[in-house]
C-alpha cells in the first residue's frame, strides 16, 4: 500500500494577520492570532517527521493551479480581486477570511496540491494520498472565499478528475465540524458528483447546511447534509456513517472519493462542540478506505481543512496518515486515553433517534428506502 503525501513549506507562510481568533484588533480588541494560522499544520509535519512516518511516504511536489483548472470553478472577478490584493499588502476574501501578501500564489499551490495527489492516485502511483495544504477550500464558492478559504481546493480537483481523467461520478465526503457549503453550491445540479456533509449543527455558516439542502434539478439528491447536535462523539458519528454515509456511497458507485478533512470536530477545539479523538478518525478512515477498495481500487484522497487545537490535531492527523498507509509508528496520543473517556462518547438514544429522523428526510435516488423504513 503506497500513499502519497503533499506538502510545500509556502503553505505555512499564508498569511492571516494579526486578528483575535476571528476579530480585526483594535482599541479594544487585542492583537493575537488568526484561528487559521499556521501551527496546527506545521505541527503536523513536524510530527509526521520525527515518527518516522513522512519518509516512507510517497513524496508529491505541488503545481499551482493553473487559470483554466481554476474558472471551472471560480468567477474572473473573484480571481480578479484575489490576484489584485495579493500583488499588494493582501485584503479579505470575504466573509472571515483575511490574506497577505502572495496569498493567491499560496493558494493556487493549496489547490493545485490537491489536484496532483488526484493525479497521482488515478495514475496508480499511490493507492491514496493526504494532502496537507493550506490555505483550506472547502467554504470557498465560485465567487467568494468564505470561513478562511480562498479557493475551492476539493471541488476544483474533482471538475479536473472528470474533466482531464474521464472520471464520470465522484464523491465527496466532507467530516469538517463545519458545512461544506462551497461543494455544496459548485455541484449543487451536478449529479456526478456526490456531496456528503457531517457537521455539527448550526455552526458556520449559519445559513447553510440544513438537511433539506439536497441538490436542485438532475442534481437533486445527490447533495446530502448530515447536521449532528453538539455533543456527538465517536458512537454518534460511526452511525451516521453506517445509516446515511456508506449506502449513499454505495448507490452512487464513485471512481473516487475526496475527503475535506477538517480536526475541529476533536473534543478539545475552539470553533467545535463535538468530541471526536483519534481513534475515532482511525475509523471513520478505515471504513471509507475498506468501501473504496469495494468499489474505486481504493482511490481516496483526503485533503486538509480546519482543526485549531494545536496540540491534540497533529495526533488526529498521524492516526489518519497511520491508517491511509498501513504503517503504525510508535508515537503515542497524549490525548487519546482523556478523550476515550469523555462522557457521551457512545452512542446516545436521542443521537440515534437524530439520525433515523435524518435519513427519514432525504429525497435521494440513492436512499431509496429511507421514508419507508422509518415509516414502517
Amino acid at each position: 500500500m503506497t500513499t502519497a503525501f503533499v506538502w510545500h513549506e509556502h503553505y505555512m507562510w499564508h498569511d492571516t494577520g494579526n486578528y483575535a481568533g476571528l476579530f480585526t484588533p483594535g482599541l479594544g480588541v487585542q492583537p493575537g492570532l488568526h484561528f487559521e494560522n499556521a501551527e496546527t499544520k506545521r505541527r503536523l509535519k513536524n510530527l509526521l517527521d520525527v515518527s518516522g512516518l513522512g519518509e516512507r511516504l510517497l513524496a508529491v511536489k505541488p503545481l499551482a493551479a493553473t487559470e483554466e483548472q481554476l474558472l471551472r470553478v471560480h468567477t474572473p472577478g473573484y480571481l480578479a480581486h484575489l490576484q489584485e490584493f495579493s500583488a499588494g499588502r493582501g485584503g479579505d476574501a470575504g466573509d472571515n477570511t483575511p490574506f497577505g501578501h502572495g496569498s493567491y500564489d499560496i493558494a493556487r499551490l493549496s489547490a493545485g496540491g490537491v489536484i496532483q495527489a488526484v493525479k497521482h492516485v488515478l495514475r496508480g502511483d499511490a493507492r491514496n494520498a493526504y494532502a496537507l495544504v493550506r490555505p483550506p477550500g472547502h467554504h470557498a464558492e465560485a465567487d467568494r472565499g468564505r470561513g478562511f478559504c480562498l479557493l475551492a481546493n476539493a471541488a476544483l480537483a474533482a471538475h479536473v478528475a472528470m474533466a482531464e481523467h474521464g472520471l464520470e461520478r465522484i464523491a465527496v465526503v466532507d467530516w469538517d465540524v463545519h458545512h461544506g457549503n462551497g461543494s455544496q453550491s459548485i455541484f449543487w445540479e451536478d449529479p456526478r458528483v456526490l456531496t456528503l456533509s457531517l457537521h455539527q449543527e448550526g455552526n458556520y455558516p449559519q445559513d447553510s447546511g440544513f438537511v433539506d439542502e439536497q441538490g436542485a434539478g438532475a442534481g437533486r439528491g445527490f447533495n446530502l447534509n448530515v447536521p449532528l447536535p453538539p455533543g456527538c462523539g465517536e458512537g454518534a458519528y460511526l452511525h451516521a456513517f453506517d445509516e446515511i454515509v456508506l449506502p449513499a456511497l454505495r448507490a452512487h458507485r464513485p471512481q473516487l472519493i475526496l475527503v475535506p478533512c477538517g480536526f475541529d470536530a476533536g473534543a478539545h477545539d475552539p470553533l467545535g462542540r463535538m468530541m471526536l479523538h483519534g481513534d475515532a478518525y482511525r475509523a471513520l478512515t478505515a471504513r471509507l478506505m475498506a468501501l473504496a477498495d469495494q468499489l474505486c481500487d481504493g482511490r481516496l484522497v483526503l485533503c486538509h481543512e480546519g482543526g485549531y487545537e494545536p496540540n491534540s490535531v497533529p495526533y488526529f492527523g498521524l492516526a489518519v496518515i497511520e491508517t491511509l498507509s498501513g504503517i503504525a509508528t510508535d508515537i503515542q496520543d497524549p490525548h487519546l486515553e482523556a478523550m476515550r473517556a469523555l462522557s457521551g462518547q457512545p452512542l446516545a438514544a436521542h443521537q440515534r433517534q437524530w439520525i433515523a429522523n435524518l435519513r427519514a428526510r432525504y429525497d435521494s435516488p440513492l436512499l431509496p428506502a429511507s421514508r419507508q423504513k422509518v415509516e414502517a
